[in-house]
């Protein structure tokens, strides 16, 4: 934190203690008077015309801070000199603006810290306070701030309950304002049973560490009114103490050991005649080429160091071991700082501290995210875990419906076999049947090749008559005149009989054609049980067809016979009238006479 930033900061406090109405303005008068007092305290050469030019009377009104900026940086934080004002005074100043209307100790006389305490730890509190407004302290900061008062005075602080007040009490920007803070302080809720002047005392100890840049002080536990614990020895850190205290110290011109009052700050170590610094005797300028030495005890002296620098080496004697060490850990811490380019140790400790925090807040930030990832999956996965749970209840629901479809598939499947056992014992009897039509058709159509065998027989054996009678009536043809127009009937119905040999044989064919596709059926129901009902079916009706073809024939054969027999009528009644006397008789018995048994025959074979 550079000076123009620690400057603002009790500045702003002082632009806001005069803005009463708290609008964010102040009036041109008020701020005319207190940057003539800044002037004042930093001690910058006054600019009355400018001073008078910006803040004339107008009808601008007041003044927002913002408006104020650019007058206060360039008249005044432009021209500050660092070294060339007191910053005590400067604080005061503000202090005194900002205390006079916000700080409000008890009354009746009972606060924990004086009114100067009270000034340096809002001093303490502008150092510590974040770079922004308006200004708070991180509650890491209070911590830190009230541990270090606590160790000043030997006493532990409570740190359980001071997150409990830190819990309950109502925190803006994330901090605690000044006024809070030393309200707090003032309560006495963690100083309790201490007394104001050691209280003071730690204060000052604590202010001159953090805000003077005093690097060690020898303290006594006796001075501040608390007796050192007779088991504990205090570690020193570097960091963490300030550097004042009495030593011994050998002159440069005379020889002689003098005891003075050293502080040591980063960049020097001054000595004094006594505490109270009003005398100061000389000073040692430390930078990194300085260095310090533990010497051997001489010259009656014990515990001696030595700080030599580029000019002169300063012969030193503590009064322990102890005290020894702390000094030149507390001068080596020094000239580290000043090796390193930093002015303040506390600043340097600040900013670590700060980092620290920064990144435990990056830290945070990554673990709440992480935590919020985490989170998101764990909803991600709940939500999955959800999904498979429907999905799981959903694969039982289909589970059961496939059981159920497969159950009744199953129970379709049986039935259907079933039904194909049947259909098939079925078409079994149904070939049986057909097998048993067949041996009888087999059996038919053998007894029909009969028929046609005796058929042709007697057809053969008509032939030969109708021969012997066509010679016979050659050689009567005078007298038969008439029985050649029979014979020629006779011919015509041979014809027919030809005709109707004919048909038989197209029907014994037809026969082994349906006999041929009945064996083909019965081949392809083998193969096709599903078709069996159809092609018995189309079988029967074959049968049907095949039963009135054979009735057909049969009525043709009869309608035949009828012919033939009337044929054998009329040629006897043509056969008796026609021969005179014996001669025709002969003729007769020789002729036709034997024609009638044969006729009989083959009218008894047809029928």
């Amino acid at each position: 934190m550079d000076l123009r930033a620690e400057l603002l900061k009790s500045i702003w406090y002082a632009f806001t203690a005069l803005d009463v109405e708290k609008s964010g303005k102040v009036s041109k008068s008020q701020l005319k008077v207190l940057s003539h007092n800044l002037y004042t305290v930093l001690c910058i050469p006054h600019d009355p015309v400018a001073l008078e030019e910006h803040f004339r009377d107008d009808d601008d009104g007041p003044v927002s801070s913002q408006g104020y900026m650019p007058y206060l940086n360039k008249y005044i934080l432009d021209k500050v000199e660092e070294g060339a004002f007191v910053k005590e005074n400067f604080d005061e100043l503000c202090w005194t603006l900002t205390a006079k209307k916000n700080y409000k100790p008890d009354r009746n006389g009972n606060s924990v810290v004086s009114h100067q305490d009270a000034f340096k730890l809002w001093c303490l509190f502008n150092f510590l306070s974040e770079d922004k407004y308006p200004l708070v302290m991180v509650p890491d900061e209070v911590e830190y701030l009230l541990k270090k008062i606590c160790t000043a005075m030997n006493v532990e602080l409570n740190s359980c309950e001071l997150d409990d007040y830190l819990s309950q009490e109502p925190q803006g920007q994330g901090g605690l304002t000044v006024w809070q803070f030393l309200e707090m302080v003032n309560s006495g809720r963690f100083l309790r049973g201490i007394k104001q002047e050691a209280i003071s005392m730690a204060v000052e100890e604590v202010y001159q560490e953090v805000i003077e840049d005093v690097l060690k002080q020898a303290r006594s536990p006796h001075v501040l009114g608390h007796k050192p614990h007779p088991a504990s020895h205090p570690v020193f850190d570097p960091c963490v103490s300030w550097a004042q205290g009495y030593l011994w110290k050998k002159g440069q011109l005379r020889r002689n050991w003098s005891e003075r009052w050293f502080t040591l700050k980063p960049s020097v170590l001054s000595y004094y005649m006594s505490e109270e610094r009003k005398e100061k005797k000389g000073s040692i300028a430390l930078d990194k080429h300085c260095c310090v030495e533990v010497l051997p005890d001489r010259d009656g002296k014990r515990c001696m160091f030595c700080v030599k620098t580029s000019s002169r080496t300063y012969e030193m004697s503590a009064s322990d071991t102890r005290q020894r060490q702390e000094w030149t850990l507390a001068i080596q811490t020094a000239i580290r700082l000043q090796a390193e380019g930093k002015k303040s140790l506390h600043k340097d400790l600040k900013q670590k501290r700060r980092e620290q925090r920064e990144q435990r807040e990056q830290r945070k930030a990554a673990k709440e995210e992480e935590t919020q990832r985490l989170k998101q999956l764990q909803e991600e996965k709940e939500r999955k875990l959800q999904e498979l749970e429907l999905l799981k209840e959903a694969q039982r629901q289909a589970e059961i419906l496939l059981q159920e479809e497969e159950e009744r598939r199953r129970q379709q499947h049986e039935e259907m076999q079933r039904t194909l056992e049947i259909q098939l014992r079925e078409a079994e009897q149904a070939r049986a049947s057909m097998q048993a039509e067949m041996v009888l058709k087999e059996a038919e159509a053998e007894r029909q090749r009969k028929r046609i065998l005796e058929l042709e027989d007697m057809q053969e054996r008509l032939q030969e008559a109708l021969q012997q009678e066509v010679k016979a009536r050659q050689d009567e043809e005078s007298v038969r005149y008439a029985q050649a127009r029979l014979l020629a009937e006779e011919e015509e119905k041979l014809k027919q009989l030809m005709k109707l040999k004919e048909e038989q044989e197209e029907y014994i064919i037809k026969t082994q054609r349906e006999k041929q596709v009945l064996k083909q059926e019965m081949e392809n129901k083998n193969k096709c049980l599903e078709e069996a009902q159809k092609q018995l079916e189309e079988v029967r009706v074959n049968r049907q067809r095949v039963d009135q073809d054979v009735m057909v024939a049969q009525r043709k054969l009869r309608q035949a016979s009828t012919n033939v027999k009337h044929w054998n009528v009329q040629m006897n009644r043509l056969m008796h009238p026609i021969g005179p006397g014996d001669k025709r008789t002969n003729v007769s018995g020789g002729g036709f006479a034997g024609y009638q048994p044969l006729l009989s025959r083959r009218d008894s074979s047809l029928k």
